[in-house]
């Protein structure tokens, strides 16, 4: 059996063979810090090689699933730019990773999913969200390039009006708006979360597993071929704004509480 116990960010739970992956940062509503990244990098992985899971929950501990990138970790790579490239390759890492797990992956959007944690989301194979969640991409708002994935998912989904709408002004967008937009697969009261993702889960469990995982591969095939061919220049161009005046404002401007004065730098 697969053990899961050098994870700190990331906690493991299992039920049968329904393995379920918790960002477990709650007090910072499960934002992404330089280790939760880390291990995100090689948690599919993982998975992918534990013979006991059949189908993978993602999900998020306490009220959020994941706010994004953790404001402290922004300006850590401001001052230390060069650490981005660790970050670049993680983030890499992350995504391919999370497309090549050939077991179905269910989105359990227990609250906000944004920036990395929107991608995180809709990188998943079914997302089942409840109906107080919002999703959103807010890179361009904080002075990066949504280029760790959301510049490439969200126009898979949406196509490229609304979904480069979206990401030009990171607007939060609610469950039940997001399910009519074909963003996610379904939403829930609060309190039938918990009931709907196991009875999906346990229902995939139940079904052939090579067709079903074989299904999965083909449907991710185009995917896949985008984000290999594309990637690359997304996560260089956020790199790039990394070094902005821009950001370093929008990072400044959030640890004080103000509005943001961009120059265009």
């Amino acid at each position: 059996m697969q053990n899961y116990d050098s994870y700190n960010a990331i906690s493991v739970e299992r039920r049968g063979p329904v393995l379920t992956i918790i960002l477990d940062r709650p007090a910072a509503y499960n934002a992404v810090n330089a280790e939760l990244h880390t291990e995100l990098s090689r948690i599919f992985t993982d998975v992918r090689h534990d013979d006991d899971a059949k189908v993978v929950v993602l999900t998020g501990r306490g009220k959020a699933f994941c706010g994004g990138g953790d404001i402290q970790w922004m300006q850590d790579a401001i001052d230390d730019p060069a650490s981005f490239e660790r970050t670049a390759r993680e983030a890499k890492e992350i995504v391919f990773s999370q497309l090549e797990l050939d077991k179905p992956l269910i989105c359990r959007m227990n609250g906000h999913a944004a920036g990395l944690g929107a991608s995180l989301a809709l990188l998943c194979d079914v997302i089942i969200a409840k109906e107080e969640a919002r999703i959103g991409d807010p890179h361009v708002s904080v002075g990066l390039v949504a280029g760790d994935g959301g510049a490439l998912i969200w126009p898979q989904i949406l196509g490229y009006a609304k979904a480069k709408k979206f990401l030009f002004t990171g607007d939060m967008i609610g469950a039940v708006e997001a399910e009519r937009l074909g963003l996610i697969t379904d939403v829930v009261k609060s309190e039938d979360l918990d009931a709907a993702v196991d009875a999906l889960a346990d229902r995939l469990a139940a079904a052939p597993t090579k067709a079903l995982n074989w299904t999965k591969v083909t449907a991710n095939l185009p995917l896949k071929a985008i984000f290999h061919s594309h990637f690359d220049a997304g996560i260089a161009y956020e790199q790039m704004s990394n070094l902005s005046k821009d950001h370093q404002e929008a990072v400044s401007a959030f640890r004080d509480k103000r509005s943001p004065v961009f120059t265009g730098n």
